[in-house]
């Protein structure tokens, strides 16, 4: 495994980051298999870790917890992350210094340990001001319980202003951007991966499988069974997806791999990518992923993925990509005048 620095912060960590979003009710809900899976990771050279208290309301932080009992802790570069909601109180959620400071607390708990390496913002927080989040921020750092924070599915002028205000302003600075990223989603390439550079971010991607798409379970016209395909995801039936899919597959065929490798070869290729976070949920899932950790990608390979796919475009979305409030079709029509005012 060849590890690469996160960013400037001097930490080195595995291409492959393990994600434990799969490890818990919403993917395996059993903890000793969970605990396996995660053991043959670190066992291959993985030393990354991703998950978050929101993923089955912590069910997977206190399976990546006992998996690091008995001294595997102190090898492993920990990340987690808050933001999404963690029960019906409307404070149990969000950026404020109110809930940070309690959800990580929870988080350690859940963890069994006394500090995470990266302790994330899961989403945006429109309502809550980025100095705010910064400074609790900060202050967890110097109490010693956080390494180093990071934001995750931040827009670039998001990410811009964080940098700035923790530059006015005394404050520990995010050390990484988590965005989605995969050959059908390559919209950060434009702004996202230039900022994170510009600013010696690392970033770390989610779902270089396409959410599952760039698995080659699913196929133009057929009906998946899936896991995945129980939640009713609508990107997996996107036809424009499926279109590239049915591209990508005699392209990894001629290329001599299965759909999965050129995949995650793909997402660690571009230099503005530290680590691709690949979420196995069973250890058949986590045998292929690891088979392909050596591969990669010619440039004439990289250029007819370019035909299929151009550069800094996106086929369709993911159903849990962020979506700005300000375009969120399903959230309050903000940037309407009240119709009082219209009708005068």
């Amino acid at each position: 495994m060849h590890y690469r620095t996160l960013g400037r912060t001097g930490i080195k960590v595995s291409p492959y980051c393990l994600g434990a979003m799969m490890f818990g009710a919403i993917g395996n809900p059993d903890h000793d298999d969970s605990v396996r899976i995660i053991h043959k990771a670190l066992d291959a050279g993985i030393n990354f870790i991703d998950t978050a208290d929101a993923y089955s309301r912590g069910e997977s932080e206190e399976i990546v917890g006992k998996a690091l009992k008995g001294g595997r802790r102190d090898s492993v570069v920990l990340a987690t992350k808050a933001r999404l909601p963690m029960g019906d109180d409307p404070n149990q959620q969000g950026t404020s210094r109110r809930w940070l400071t309690r959800a990580l607390d929870d988080s350690l708990r859940r963890l069994g340990t006394d500090h995470v390496d990266l302790f994330q913002i899961h989403r945006p927080a429109p309502d809550t001001d980025v100095e705010e989040t910064l400074s609790v921020l900060t202050d967890l750092m110097r109490a010693g319980k956080v390494r180093a924070i990071g934001a995750s599915s931040f827009p670039a002028s998001d990410i811009v202003e964080a940098q700035w205000v923790a530059e006015r302003r005394g404050l520990a600075r995010f050390r990484t951007e988590q965005p989605t990223y995969s050959i059908l989603n390559r919209g950060i390439e434009r702004e996202i991966l230039p900022v994170c550079e510009r600013y010696g971010m690392g970033a770390l991607v989610w779902s270089p499988l396409a959410g599952g798409l760039l698995t080659g379970r699913y196929r133009k016209g057929q009906e998946a069974t899936t896991h995945r395909a129980g939640f009713g995801f609508k990107h997996l039936s996107d036809e424009r997806r499926l279109d590239a899919v049915e591209q990508l597959i005699p392209l990894a065929e001629e290329a001599g791999m299965p759909l999965t490798h050129l995949a995650t070869a793909f997402a660690i290729a571009h230099p503005g990518v530290t680590s691709a976070i690949i979420g196995p949920r069973t250890m058949a899932h986590l045998d292929d992923l690891l088979a392909g950790a050596g591969t990669t990608l010619s440039d004439d390979i990289l250029d007819r993925i370019d035909a299929i796919v151009a550069p800094g475009t996106d086929v369709g979305t993911l159903d849990t990509a962020y979506v700005p409030p300000a375009v969120d079709p399903a959230a309050p029509r903000l940037r309407r005048r009240p119709a009082s005012e219209r009708a005068a």
